[in-house]
């Protein structure tokens, strides 16, 4: 097969394979076997009829046309993997020789992925959540699990915030109930924002005995109309909660001690903050990344990427035992209205693509034998399978080249970010050892997190 690539403009780019006739002789002869089961030809069962018979019945032409039907996808994609095009869409193909006779020859015209340069990758500067753990989140979490173990006394005063009311409630709209908002002896917790704030308003301050009426406007967005409640208070209840001692450790964790709880709550905090913030650094640094894109993408360029972005989304969602199609009747989502949904990110994930793709080129970014080896081998104790079938697996798939193109920008967002400029809320520099991911687990005990 000889293949020749030519330039176009606007991104394009156009193949002209031509495949000689030995090397064609084997997909047409499959084609003439396919043709011989289908047809009926007196004293020959079907699959037996001799290809001679069947080139004299309806010439070269039926078969030829055949084979390449079934063959020019193959060759094709050999075609782009000689010439390492990176196509981002479907190519328009034409057959231009070869449909009775002689040499295949068919041109492939396909969009390419854009190659843009960029400037100003080397210095960015973003801002993230601190990593370090304060006092403040460790004793908010303890006292987080101290509230799971609390209890409630009625007392005898004003409901204030954070409070348990026991309530009859009963919500109309010009007299009727509405659905939902009648109900005798609720727990309500005032503070909470449950249904509209009027109702955190009024109770606030109400005690047992009170009887509160009001008007809300409806909550949800497509009801134009007003809510009349009423509520009858019947008691106020305290949240009490634990204090905060040795005996109480032993009963919420594995912990013998207060110290040792809050020691675990501190080192999962860090890790928790750490992943939070390592987050936010790539995400802060791909929306700087996709600004430095100013050039208008081309359909197939989101197109592509919303493909990828589908194809991710539906692998996740089978990994916990939902289908796509599955998770569309759920939602109630159409696949137009999902397709469209992703876009905008999408747009976003290729301006950050395309960028990245431009600091490999202009920084040089490359990826070593022994680092495409160890991605190997994390791949292949992912599917439990040798290291050398894997290997063989993505080389005969073509997607060897794929795995190293895209470690290549990985590793040019590593270059972007180990160059960034990476600061807290209030403007500190973040010592980039604190962003390095945990390599060990916590137990947590009996903690919900």
């Amino acid at each position: 097969m000889n293949t020749t690539l030519e330039t176009l403009d606007d991104n394009m780019v156009k193949l002209s394979v031509t495949i000689d006739e030995a090397e064609f002789e084997p997909q047409l002869d499959e084609a003439y076997k396919r043709i011989s089961k289908e047809v009926r030809m007196p004293g020959f069962r079907p699959g037996k009829v001799p290809r001679k018979l069947l080139e004299q019945q309806f010439g070269p032409e039926m078969a030829r046309e055949e084979a390449m039907r079934i063959a020019l996808p193959d060759y094709y994609s050999q075609a782009v993997d000689e010439t390492e095009v990176d196509v981002i869409a479907s190519p328009e193909i034409e057959i231009t020789d070869g449909q009775a006779s002689g040499p295949i020859t068919f041109e492939a015209v396909v969009e390419v992925r854009p190659v843009v340069t960029i400037a100003g990758h080397g210095g960015l500067r973003v801002e993230v959540v601190s990593p370090l753990v304060t006092d403040e989140d460790v004793q908010e979490r303890l006292d987080s699990i101290r509230r799971q173990h609390s209890t409630l006394e009625t007392v005898e005063r004003a409901a204030a915030e954070s409070d348990h009311v026991t309530i009859d409630i009963e919500g109309t709209i010009d007299g009727e109930p509405v659905p939902g908002l009648t109900a005798e002896d609720y727990d309500y917790v005032v503070g909470s924002g449950a249904v509209v704030k009027e109702i955190d308003e009024n109770v606030e301050g109400a005690s047992a005995g009170d009887e509160l009426t009001f008007s809300a406007d409806h909550p949800s967005e497509d009801e134009d109309s007003q809510i009349d409640f009423v509520i009858k208070v019947k008691d106020v209840n305290e949240q009490v909660l634990p204090e905060p001692t040795d005996e109480f450790a032993q009963e919420a964790s594995e912990f013998e001690t207060i110290a040792e709880l809050k020691a675990d709550l501190t080192d999962r905090l860090a890790d928790s903050k750490k992943a939070q913030a390592a987050m936010q650094v790539e995400e802060k640094i791909g929306e700087s990344l996709a600004q430095l894109i100013t050039d208008d993408l081309s359909d197939a360029v989101i197109e592509n990427e919303m493909d990828n972005r589908a194809q991710e989304m539906a692998m996740r969602l089978q990994a916990q035992g939902i289908g796509l199609e599955q998770y569309l009747q759920i939602t109630g989502t159409t696949p137009e209205m999902f397709r469209e949904q992703l876009r905008e990110q999408a747009e976003v994930s290729a301006r950050v693509d395309l960028a990245l793709r431009a600091v490999i080129v202009a920084e040089s970014v490359e990826v070593s034998d022994e680092d495409l080896d160890h991605e190997l081998l994390h791949l292949a104790a992912q599917v439990d399978q040798p290291l050398a079938d894997v290997k063989e697996q993505l080389e005969q798939s073509g997607r060897l080249q794929a795995v190293r193109s895209d470690m290549r920008v990985r590793a040019a967002l590593d270059w972007v970010i180990e160059r960034a400029e990476i600061v807290d809320e209030d403007g500190n520099s973040i010592d980039r050892e604190l962003l390095k991911q945990p390599e060990h687990d916590h137990d947590h005990g009996s903690e919900e997190e």
